[in-house]
């Protein structure tokens, strides 16, 4: 991951729920990505997202993250995405416990 982001977040409840976020997906953990464009996609995360400070395309400094999911049925393919865009979180597994 370098140091650039496709959109920073600078306000505090929007890093909050950021934060929130990260610890819905732990390492190894199946999930469901629910996207503010109304998509989704799915995978098994490889590692815990951990929020990062980025410049945007503007140079604006601010706060977010950006998780890797794989699909263990489809030899080597993952996907990147940024937590900003990221709406809701839905587990296939029971890697999260009662933490949810």
């Amino acid at each position: 991951m370098g140091l650039n982001a496709p959109c920073v977040l600078v306000h505090q409840d929007a890093i909050d729920q950021l934060v929130a976020l990260v610890h819905q997906l732990p390492a190894n953990g199946h999930v469901v990505l629910l996207l503010n464009d109304g998509s989704s996609c799915d995978g098994v995360v490889t590692v815990r997202p951990s929020v990062q400070v980025f410049r945007d395309p503007q140079g604006r400094e601010g706060i977010n993250a950006e998780v890797q999911l794989e699909r263990p049925d489809v030899p080597a393919w993952h996907q990147r995405v940024w937590l900003d865009r990221v709406r809701r979180v839905e587990h296939l597994d029971s890697a999260m416990g009662g933490e949810s």
